[in-house]
């Protein structure tokens, strides 16, 4: 059994000084229907006591305001037009979230995984320690994990929390020793394969001045097919809703009744406005793997707070008796959080379904700024600074991973592959690239921190931060072919994951059609010549890829494979080599598939 956590002191729920305007409320998330059940008490009763949450997930240690699309939150007007937002920044978020629990006698904030892993310099050059230390300061009281707090393996997750210094790379300044997370990192659903148990506690019960509420965390029990398999070594995922119908009734044996699951996995919202109203009309505007979730969980659970899928939103799911039920997700890297305000009977010890109401909020950037998260930052920042300022090349405007299918940066980064594969085997003929494995964009002017266009090794570790290799392994033509189908079938059938490819492949992918027909197979193209199912091409993926992971499975069984070196590395030879302040890099037009509708 978890033993419980108390809340930590209340100083550092302190509001600083200079409170900016409370950030934008979004309109979704209405008051959710009364569970029968939990009507709330009569008028004889205790009265009830305010509880709040504020929430986020899959900030992916964007400590500096990230740059680009991945800055901006889309919001919904009043005449149904939209407006982008510039929005994230860690300074910002701790001021958002000081903000936010002014007047607020009981507060948690709880995240629901992936506040690590797929980092851009400032926080990954260092392990993630920043990001913990910021986590530490802003007033984090629990998180669930996501699967990219197993990029590093599990030994590496169990130093984020415990503490101590890299193993290999160890102290970063002299007389200061990293101390870890302050708060727990739960992973109901992660298994140690050699003890039988939880990696870490699978719950914590925290007591904010006499409302004790159960928070467990579970990430999503595909986490495997989309990290390492390096990282999830000795390890089992087991099922989501499952592992949560399990510890709640354990906490209710402890008498804890007042349950909040912390869940990283997600949704696709109908609208890409942070302030969409999912349950407009008395419909669920939500789809993707949490809902199935969510009408699984036990009707014990009083929210789930999720993931993973870098959307927004802030739906009512009915649970497993019928009776509506929250459902939250603050889209990633900052930019929004979830402000759930609720009632707790201390009768019951129970949180009132009926009164629990929830929304997303905007960390917008014209507050101010939180001065000890600033001081950390400007730490970090002077550490990091001889590497992170490094030109490494020229561009002549933003090139963006936006695109339904293929975008500009994916075919920088699949031609840069190519490339390095040539270098190491001349017979190398095509590349192919993650899209997942892209993290952010390559923008003209980053923050204004350097000459427009000028490109830095900051920038580009920003888009490529996995450390993954580029490796060469033989495929046959149908293999090939294979791999193209594998994007829209098999376990990406409902959400494809279409691959980035170097300028040597095209083919004709055809949406009109379903499954796996909808790659035309006769249009595939090697270096303009059909591609011969019976023939040997040298391909380039990195090793992620070449694992099978992201679905794609018949990359593992290519043969001699040989590994290069890391993908951020071959970009960064891709664009020293070839551009120049005289000559940059001008983003291509992305036509390499054509797209039929």
């Amino acid at each position: 059994m978890s033993p419980t956590h108390s809340r930590r002191p209340a100083p550092r729920r302190v509001v600083v000084a200079a409170l900016a305007a409370a950030a934008t409320l979004a309109t979704a998330g209405a008051l959710i229907a009364a569970n029968p059940a939990q009507a709330g008490p009569d008028a004889n009763s205790a009265p009830l006591k305010d509880l709040q949450l504020l929430a986020i997930n899959d900030f992916h240690g964007n400590l500096e305001p990230p740059a680009g699309s991945s800055g901006r939150v889309t919001e919904r007007q009043a005449d149904g037009t939209t407006k982008d937002i510039d929005a994230g920044g860690v300074e910002y978020l701790a001021n958002s979230l000081r903000t936010a629990r002014k007047g607020h006698d009981r507060s948690l904030t709880v995240a629901a995984g992936d506040i690590v892993g797929a980092s851009p310099l400032l926080s990954g050059l260092f392990h993630d320690e920043p990001t913990i230390e910021a986590m530490n300061k802003l007033g984090l009281d629990v998180t669930g994990v996501g699967n990219h707090e197993f990029d590093e393996g599990k030994d590496e997750l169990l130093r984020l929390q415990n503490g101590g210094c890299h193993p290999v790379d160890g102290c970063y300044a002299k007389g200061r020793k990293f101390a870890g997370a302050d708060y727990p990192i739960l992973s109901a659903n992660v298994i140690n394969e050699k003890t039988g148990k939880p990696l870490l506690k699978p719950y914590v019960v925290q007591n904010v001045k006499g409302a004790k509420v159960g928070f467990i965390g579970v990430t999503l029990k595909g986490t495997p097919d989309v990290v390492t398999a390096a990282g999830v070594k000795g390890l089992k995922f087991l099922d989501e809703a499952e592992t949560i119908n399990k510890y709640t009734k354990e906490l209710q044996q402890q008498g804890i009744h007042a349950i909040v699951a912390l869940v990283h996995e997600g949704g696709f919202p109908a609208s890409s406005a942070y302030n969409y109203d999912c349950d407009a009309g008395g419909g669920t505007g939500l789809s993707g793997p949490i809902v199935d979730i969510a009408k699984k969980v036990a009707p014990e659970v009083d929210a789930l707070v999720t993931g993973h899928t870098h959307n927004a939103y802030v739906c009512s799911i009915p649970d497993p008796a019928g009776h509506p039920r929250l459902v939250t997700s603050a889209a990633s890297y900052g930019r929004l959080f979830t402000e759930l305000n609720m009632k707790y009977d201390p009768r019951t010890d129970d949180i009132v379904r009926a009164t629990v109401k929830g929304s997303n909020r905007v960390v917008d950037r014209t507050q101010s700024k939180a001065a000890d998260l600033t001081q950390l930052l400007d730490y970090w920042q002077t550490l990091a600074a001889p590497v992170a300022n490094k030109p490494i090349g020229y561009i002549t405007k933003d090139i963006t991973r936006n695109g339904a299918v293929e975008s500009p940066l994916g075919d920088l980064i699949a031609d840069a592959q190519l490339a390095h594969a040539k270098s190491l085997d001349s017979r190398a003929a095509v590349a192919l690239m993650n899209p997942g494995g892209i993290r952010a964009d390559l923008v003209y002017a980053a923050s204004g921190k350097e000459g427009d266009g000028v490109v830095t090794f900051g920038e580009g570790f920003a888009v490529q931060p996995f450390s993954n290799t580029v490796n060469l392994k033989d495929l046959t033509g149908a293999q090939l072919v294979t791999v193209l189908k594998q994007q829209v079938s098999g376990s990406n059938a409902a959400a494809p994951k279409y691959l980035q490819i170097s300028s040597s492949l095209t083919y004709t992918l055809d949406l009109t059609k379903t499954g796996a027909d909808r790659v035309v197979e006769d249009s595939i193209r090697v270096d303009g010549k059909p591609v011969d199912p019976n023939a040997t091409y040298r391909v380039a993926m990195n090793s992620f890829l070449a694992d099978g992971g992201d679905g794609f499975t018949e990359f593992a069984k290519g043969t001699d494979q040989l590994v290069g070196s890391d993908d951020l590395a071959a970009l960064v030879d891709y664009l020293t080599a070839n551009t120049s302040a005289a000559a940059p890099y001008t983003p291509t037009a992305a036509n390499r598939v054509t797209v039929v509708k």
